[in-house]
């Protein structure tokens, strides 16, 4: 999967957007401190994130970037709370991702239809799918 310098680039990067709206909720910790131990990062190492800087890496795989769009989609809406500036931000990373335009705007519409705003893995693949065939 991600080098080590990768999976402190995704974590940083979910952590500067969780931190978007000034608050850190519980659940949005409790989220990324997840993320953090599927990825095989120490709780120790991951709190140290909140306070340092990390140099940003685009995951290599198209798959890697999907995967990181759709944890950001998770994080957004753990909180259910969900803010203009972080939908603006949310597309911008994924534009930065190289992620496709319509498709970054078709999750962010059909993540409504779903409870809690949780868009299954299987249509987030389908409509990434659709945009690159």
């Amino acid at each position: 999967m991600s080098t080590h310098k990768e999976k402190l680039s995704i974590l940083s990067e979910m952590i500067a957007f969780a931190k978007l709206d000034k608050v850190m909720e519980d659940s949005e910790y409790n989220f990324l401190l997840g993320v953090a131990s599927n990825l095989g990062v120490e709780k120790q190492e991951f709190d140290s994130l909140f306070n340092k800087k990390v140099d940003a890496v685009v995951p290599k795989s198209h798959a890697e970037r999907i995967l990181q769009f759709h944890r950001l989609v998770l994080l957004m809406n753990v909180d259910s709370v969900q803010s203009m500036s972080e939908t603006n931000k949310l597309h911008s990373i994924g534009l930065k991702m190289g992620l496709p335009p319509s498709a970054i705007d078709q999750v962010l519409i059909v993540m409504h239809n779903y409870p809690n705003k949780v868009v299954p893995p299987n249509v987030l693949i389908d409509i990434f799918k659709a945009y690159y065939n």
